[in-house]
């Protein structure tokens, strides 16, 4: 697989992503049980971590060392996942969907500037799509699925004319 073919599967993976949860309200955005406690906010959060480390360690390989594993440094990725959730809690839904944003463009040109060759059967390419395109998937797919369930979550508030 060369570059352009691995930014493509990216971008369509990313689009699609994108799509899963444009539209939303705010109050959809924060409703919690997307997946598990988790709401469409949070699973925004959560990629966007795993596309910061993809952009941590993306270089390390490219310099011959191997990332850390989460299972040592972190107890494992559900530690990890549940450390970077609480982390990142404090952000309001228009940061989270900045970061996101930015997050994504500077991964995106990052890969642009790594060599043809590190795309081709190699460790790199492996970490870019368990980070990345491999997935965005699974939480699309969530998204999607709490989306044609109803948006289970908090009512929206009604307004009366005393108000």
């Amino acid at each position: 697989m060369k570059r352009e073919q691995s930014l493509e599967r990216l971008d369509v993976a990313w689009q699609d992503f994108v799509r899963a949860h444009t539209g939303l309200s705010e109050a959809e955005y924060l409703a919690p049980g997307v997946t598990g406690n988790w709401s469409v906010r949070d699973i925004l959060a959560h990629v966007t971590t795993w596309e910061e480390e993809a952009l941590k360690h993306l270089p390390s390989i490219l310099r011959g060392e191997t990332p850390p594993r989460y299972a040592t440094t972190y107890g494992g990725i559900d530690a990890f996942n549940a450390r970077t959730t609480e982390a990142k809690k404090h952000l309001s839904l228009a940061q989270v969907l900045e970061e996101m944003n930015e997050v994504h463009a500077h991964l995106v040109r990052y890969l642009e500037s790594v060599p043809e060759s590190q795309f081709q059967g190699s460790r790199f390419r492996k970490r870019l799509r368990l980070d990345t395109y491999g997935h965005y998937p699974k939480h699309t797919a969530a998204i999607r699925r709490w989306r044609d369930a109803g948006q289970p979550g908090p009512e929206p508030k009604r307004f009366t004319a005393s108000h």
